[in-house]
């Protein structure tokens, strides 16, 4: 087990009841294999700490959730923003660079979310007392007793924990609107629902609230060093950490077992010749288990249909990964069927989000 003090070789103030670290890095992957490596090797029965840490426009989805019903993973594609799967629970959230992240790391017997909540509320309070800045029940943090600023999450160990949570300075809440809503219509699943919330940025309110007085406000609370999260002289096995987060299995295959059940409206060069079919799918493990494609016999042959179904079994839930096993199929067909058969694996590779 790491000491805290001497990987990270700063100076700690010794009436400080905590250590404040600031990320170098912008980097999602790294910062959360970064939470993980605290978490993992830092005794945190002697001393709690605190990581502060940004990111590049991100979307973060929570332990127990479904990307396709949380992220409009077209839209996160066009603008190269990815998608990160964290390993505690709750909703999904926007990250950019006018977001600050802080993790709270303790013992387990000295968890307290409510207690890490008041340092942020009371940094706020004293740098601008004229904010209405209040903790809720749900352990959000509202601003006027509406907008939330800052939401929050957390994982508990045998012996450990850590509580996150945002906090929005001036994200672009534009994009908040457009990437956080479903790819993929149909779904049902047992997956963590997210909870939609008005959100409002500080720099809406306190135009004159720069970033370093910000951060000040809450590192005033703690001593303070910079750390770089993919150094791996300072945090062993970071690496292969972030490797893991950054995964395909990880991002979409923990995703817990659904349903979709969707129309997929057809047509072929005809106007005439339109009609709709029905997609049922199950997703397990992020892949396809069972795939039924319903599609009138007059419009496209059951064998045609029923060998598209079975080109997707095994396959990941993914459009790229779909229309790579469909274009075989496609391959395999000519004539006049081929335009109808290449209509319908469009519709469906689209309704993969």
């Amino acid at each position: 087990m790491l000491h805290i003090f001497v990987p990270f070789q700063v100076k700690v103030n010794p009436r400080s009841p905590g250590l404040v670290l600031q990320s170098q890095s912008t980097d999602v992957f790294q910062n959360l294999a970064l939470e993980d490596w605290i978490d993992a090797h830092v005794d945190l029965q002697q001393r709690s700490v605190l990581l502060l840490w940004r990111n590049r426009p991100t979307v973060v989805i929570g332990r127990h959730q479904n990307p396709w019903a949380e992220c409009n993973l077209p839209a996160m594609r066009s603008a190269q923003v990815p998608v990160a799967r964290r390993r505690s629970g709750g909703g999904t959230v926007y990250h950019d660079l006018g977001n600050l992240n802080l993790t709270f790391f303790a013992s387990k017997k000295a968890y307290d979310r409510r207690r890490n909540l008041k340092v942020v509320t009371d940094a706020l309070r004293r740098v601008r007392p004229q904010l209405d800045i209040q903790a809720t029940d749900r352990l959000d943090i509202l601003l006027n007793g509406h907008y939330k600023i800052s939401g929050t999450a957390s994982r508990l160990s045998r012996k450990s924990s850590y509580h996150h949570c945002t906090l929005l300075h001036s994200a672009d809440r534009s994009a908040i609107a457009v990437l956080l809503r479903p790819s993929c219509p149909g779904i049902r699943s047992n997956a963590t629902p997210s909870i939609p919330s008005p959100v409002a940025n500080l720099s809406d309110h306190a135009p004159s609230l720069q970033w370093e007085e910000l951060l000040e406000a809450v590192v005033q609370q703690y001593s303070s060093g910079c750390v770089d999260p993919a150094d791996e002289a300072l945090f062993p096995g970071v690496g292969s950490m972030e490797a893991e987060l950054r995964s395909w299995e990880w991002t979409f295959g923990k995703t817990p077992k659904f349903s979709v059940e969707t129309q997929l409206e057809l047509r072929d060069e005809r106007p005439a010749a339109r009609c709709s079919a029905q997609l049922q799918l199950e997703v397990k493990n992020g892949r396809v288990e069972s795939c039924r494609v319903e599609v009138p016999a007059t419009w496209l042959p059951e064998r045609l249909s029923a060998s598209l179904a079975q080109a997707l079994l095994g396959e990941r839930f993914c459009p790229h990964r779909a229309a790579a096993a469909l274009s075989a199929l496609l391959r395999c067909e000519s004539g006049p069927l081929h335009s109808r058969l290449h209509n319908l694996c469009d519709v469906l590779v689209a309704a993969m989000g």
